[in-house]
């Protein structure tokens, strides 16, 4: 009984701190953000596992500076009415542009502002200025 709910808590908490870890993309949020979800789901076994888990999530998503220096700063912005906001994907008119040497990644600039984009979702991770 204990062992299927420790499973269950761990695969609700990996489901709703993803998300969050997602959208501030860096590891302390991720914990942040993991354990007070899982707290919510299941107390203090809750923050850890969430927190655990949120971490290792935020850890993968985070963006090295040397991607952010290597985004021009003189491209042309992009005007668009919907709000930037990371963790929301960009407008389909929104030409991406791959990172130099990092092919993993896209950006664009957008209401003079530069975004780092996850390619296949258009889901900006990033708000560089």
């Amino acid at each position: 009984m204990n062992k299927r709910f420790a499973v269950s808590l761990v695969a609700a908490a990996s489901m709703l701190v993803s998300g969050s870890a997602f959208a501030q993309s860096t590891t302390a949020a991720g914990a942040a953000n993991g354990a007070r979800t899982g707290g919510e789901i299941a107390g203090p076994v809750g923050e850890i596992v969430g927190g655990t888990v949120g971490a290792a999530v935020g850890a993968g998503l985070e963006i090295p500076n040397a991607v952010i220096t290597s985004i021009p700063r003189d491209e042309p912005s992009v005007v668009v009415r919907e709000r930037v906001v990371v963790g929301e994907p960009l407008p389909d008119t929104v030409v991406l542009r791959p990172v130099p040497r990092y092919t993993e990644y896209r950006y664009a600039v957008v209401n003079d502002r530069r975004v780092i984009v996850e390619p296949r979702t258009r889901r900006v991770v990033k708000i560089i200025d």
